[in-house]
């Protein structure tokens, strides 16, 4: 493992690299605009962290979760209203293969959780919750397939739009920190990675993080910024 910059300079340079080689967000590759704060954004993230729990390459859950939107189950009650086939189909047919029938019934059960609890719209858990990542991690978890995990991954990139969430940096997020040399430990403060970027792209960071753990080119990003600091 390589050490990243020391100086403040050094290590905003590092983070500015993250983002440039890797700073989409996966709900963007989807095609999601969490950013608008939408019903159906929110439902189809939340479908998404479902996907991506399951032990499969990230590209599988992103072609997965995109063929759900492009069949039009965009929405909690249209996911409810779907046979299990319907949900079935767009995951066999692109790729997200052994895990499809599972993950079809733990789609149709979440949607049916989220119209009854929240009448199909995740901003009024957040507001029941009050923000309250706890209470929102153990309402999370009462859907089917989402354990820690999930609810990590759903929180990384829901911190977009629910602030109060922030700053969230999951383990896979904290593992690339701490080998870029951005967090001591994996257990530090993410508050020193929100310190490095703006507000709006604190998702970003850590989705780019994330991209660089799977990439291993920590050391690359660190080499490509010597000298800024």
């Amino acid at each position: 493992m390589s050490s990243g910059a020391s100086s403040a300079a050094g290590r905003r340079a590092i983070a500015q690299e993250v983002l440039n080689r890797h700073g989409e967000t996966y709900a963007h590759e989807i095609g999601i605009k969490l950013a608008d704060n939408t019903p159906s954004a929110l439902f189809q993230w939340l479908c998404a962290a479902i996907l991506f729990s399951a032990p499969i390459g990230a590209p599988q859950a992103v072609a997965g979760a995109r063929a759900l939107k492009d069949a039009g189950l965009t929405t909690s009650r249209k996911m409810a209203d779907a046979t299990w086939d319907q949900r079935r189909k767009p995951l066999t047919d692109n790729g997200y293969a052994r895990y499809d029938e599972k993950t079809a019934t733990f789609l149709g059960e979440t949607a049916q959780l989220v119209e009854e609890e929240w009448h199909g719209d995740l901003r009024r858990l957040h507001d029941s919750c009050e923000g309250d990542a706890d209470c929102l991690r153990n309402e999370l978890k009462r859907a089917k397939g989402l354990g820690d995990v999930g609810v990590d991954i759903f929180f990384r990139e829901a911190q977009e739009p629910w602030q109060s969430l922030r700053p969230f940096a999951d383990k896979r997020a904290r593992k690339a920190a701490v080998a870029l040399g951005l967090l001591d430990t994996e257990s530090g403060d993410p508050g020193q990675l929100a310190d490095l970027v703006n507000g709006k792209d604190l998702a970003r960071l850590m989705a780019g993080l994330v991209r660089t753990d799977l990439a291993g080119d920590a050391d690359d990003i660190i080499n490509a910024t010597r000298g800024a600091g």
